[in-house]
């Protein structure tokens, strides 16, 4: 059973470090294990309302450790220290015409929260866009890492590597652990040159069921789609993108494809299309201040891209939904009523036989100390996760009941 937390005397200024290397780093989380303190851990602080309230004695800001360490345009290679911010990473690639394959997301919409995105955030979070159904998620271009462990040594692994691990493979291991299995201090990533143009074919006035088959449709033809989302308002959206004559090629053939769905409209403005996934990527469609009239809670739901409409139609007969789907309905983001549980009783049992799994991201604060964030853990899976949490913070000190269930 969860617990009520208070909130971190630290988040208000209290306790809060902010070290500049990772040797210092390692001497914070020495000092707190031996003395057997708590420490929250923040990148730029956009994602903190994301996963129970922490309570903790300590915070250690990663705002100080920042800056590319490493960045090789000829190898597609770039490393760079957690607390460097995503701007900074994304203009540099820029003007090498090069990108991040997965498409990070920016939340501060969705969560009305303020602060600069960082590297070690994003990778902590281990989030996608929706280029990942094309290129893989934020841990497959993942490709090193350095952290600190719950008692203040430094590891290694993958790119770079000057000490390993054995028996884990610890870029993924720490890929969405949320800081509860190091401190992530640096990361190296394999890069993507940035695709010359890009067309989105636009489908209106299909249902939920309809534009999922147009989408799986898409997604199984040979014309390499990158994008493959279905909007509040009936918009069924379809992206390629490459070099100009190729993506007029297979946008042109993708429309004979989906003939049958309707006469797909081409968007190939770069602007338009710019704004638009990126709307996706960070759900701007479901943007609203937490805990205003009408704003609701929001949950991220990820299962099998034929049972989501399965899925919103169930709920809808109890529940007031708006659903959004990316991945080509393999994600499903819903927007609910803040009441209660925030739907989560209902969203659990109806997912329970379609084998997906949900986590609430946004929900005022008393709601997320009492609701299991995310997805409960089998009892199989949860010993896994014990052990590997007895193995890199045996004193429990990171970020501490930010992912209880």
């Amino acid at each position: 059973m969860l617990r009520a937390r208070r909130p971190s005397e630290g988040e208000n200024g209290l306790n809060t470090h902010y070290p500049k290397d990772e040797t210092e780093v390692a001497g914070l989380v020495r000092d707190a294990a031996a003395a057997a303190k708590t420490i929250r851990i923040l990148g730029g602080g956009t994602r903190s309302a994301i996963g129970h309230p922490v309570e903790a004695d300590r915070v250690l800001s990663l705002g100080h450790l920042s800056g590319i360490t490493l960045y090789e345009p000829a190898a597609l290679t770039l490393v760079a220290r957690a607390g460097t911010p995503l701007a900074e990473i994304e203009a540099t690639l820029e003007g090498e015409g090069q990108m991040l394959p997965f498409e990070p997301a920016d939340y501060r919409a969705l969560l009305a929260s303020s602060g600069e995105p960082t590297l070690g955030g994003m990778f902590a979070a281990g989030l996608s866009g929706p280029r990942r159904i094309q290129t893989g998620a934020c841990r497959d271009a993942a490709i090193g890492v350095r952290f600190v462990d719950g008692s203040g040594e430094i590891l290694k692994s993958g790119g770079r590597v000057m000490k390993n691990v054995t028996g884990y493979d610890l870029v993924k291991l720490q890929c969405g652990a949320w800081g509860t299995l190091g401190v992530v201090t640096e990361i190296a990533f394999k890069l993507l040159p940035k695709p010359e143009t890009t067309t989105t074919l636009v489908l209106r006035g299909l249902d939920d069921v309809r534009a999922i088959e147009a989408l799986s449709k898409a997604l199984a033809s040979p014309f390499g789609v990158s994008g493959a989302a279905h909007l509040p308002g009936d918009r069924t959206l379809v992206r390629v993108e490459g070099f100009v004559n190729s993506v007029a090629h297979r946008a042109e053939s993708l429309r004979s494809e989906l003939s049958a769905f309707g006469d797909a409209e081409a968007l190939s403005d770069a602007a338009d299309n710019k704004a638009l996934w990126a709307g996706i990527a960070n759900v701007e469609v479901l943007s609203g201040k937490p805990g205003s009239p009408g704003s609701g809670a929001v949950w991220r739901v990820s299962l099998k891209p034929s049972d989501g409409p399965k899925l919103v139609a169930e709920l809808r007969r109890a529940l007031d939904v708006e659903a959004v789907y990316d991945w080509g309905g393999g994600l499903v983001w819903l927007l609910v009523p803040q009441q209660g549980d925030a739907g989560a009783s209902l969203i659990r049992k109806a997912l329970s036989p379609l084998g997906g799994h949900a986590t609430l991201i946004r929900a005022g604060g008393e709601t997320r100390r009492t609701v299991p964030v995310f997805q409960p853990e089998t009892p199989t899976i949860a010993a896994i996760s014990a052990g590997l949490r007895q193995q890199f913070d045996p004193k429990g000190i990171l970020n501490p009941g930010l992912m209880d269930q």
